[in-house]
């Protein structure tokens, strides 16, 4: 079968990916985001069949090389620990305090 014209990207694919990633996503949702994830799929396989032997890998296009600043810490910009947490709902001895983002199974 033609790669362009197969789906690669399964429902089932889809549905462990929402599990996964622990969000809420509708069945509308799902089919339209299968869809895109297996564009990309297959743009990645056409991608894999190129000729690339005699590429040289980069990490970057700027051609810039070691491009460093000393490391040190300018005290007039620090914020105290009060002026930290001046602005925040709720903390507890000195720490901000948040809503869990993992549920524990």
């Amino acid at each position: 079968m033609d790669m362009a014209k197969k789906n690669l990207m399964t429902k089932d694919t889809v549905e462990q990916m929402v599990r996964l990633s622990n969000l809420k996503v509708d069945p509308k949702e799902q089919s339209y985001f299968r869809g895109q994830f297996d564009e990309t799929l297959k743009t990645i396989n056409k991608l894999n069949q190129l000729n690339t032997e005699k590429v040289i890998g980069t990490s970057h296009v700027t051609g810039l090389t070691n491009v460093f600043r000393e490391d040190f810490v300018e005290r007039k910009r620090m914020l105290s620990q009060r002026q930290a947490l001046s602005n925040a709902k709720k903390t507890h001895q000195g720490y901000f305090v948040v809503k869990a983002i993992f549920d524990e199974q």
